[in-house]
């Protein structure tokens, strides 16, 4: 009861801050060990730099290699995504089908005739089957 309110909200802030920093450091310091254009001597003076010196060494790291770390984390993104297409096609069966319909492309096409109301339900049903048969 001796804790004002006021008192709790600065002291939630700071702690919000306190693992903002801590958030930040640690995603320095991933980015200097995932970067593939610093050499170990590179990663080591950095890593040294930022322990020893935290608020100072992380800010310099943010203004000397701020771009290249957005340009990483984007690149890992694009290849991540790229990783995942790869597997829905392979998973989906039409990866390396040139001769023929793919299953997904016939699918569409059975969907797209029922919608439009050239083929009944049960007539979509059946070529379904037959398809996935």
């Amino acid at each position: 009861m001796d804790y004002p309110l006021l008192n709790l909200f600065w002291t939630m802030l700071w702690l919000f801050l306190w693992i903002l920093w801590f958030f930040l450091l640690f995603k320095v310091i991933t980015d200097i060990f995932r970067s593939h254009d610093l050499g170990g001597w590179g990663k080591a003076g950095w890593t040294i730099f930022v322990i020893l010196l935290p608020y100072i060494g992380v800010l310099v790291y943010l203004i000397a290699r701020g771009k290249s770390m957005g340009n990483r984390d984007r690149a890992l993104a694009m290849e991540a995504e790229s990783n995942f297409q790869d597997y829905i096609r392979k998973a989906a069966g039409t990866e390396g089908q040139d001769a023929g319909p793919r299953h997904v492309d016939e699918l569409a096409r059975l969907a797209d005739l029922k919608n439009s109301g050239a083929i009944s339900e049960d007539e979509f049903r059946a070529a379904k089957n037959k398809l996935l048969a």
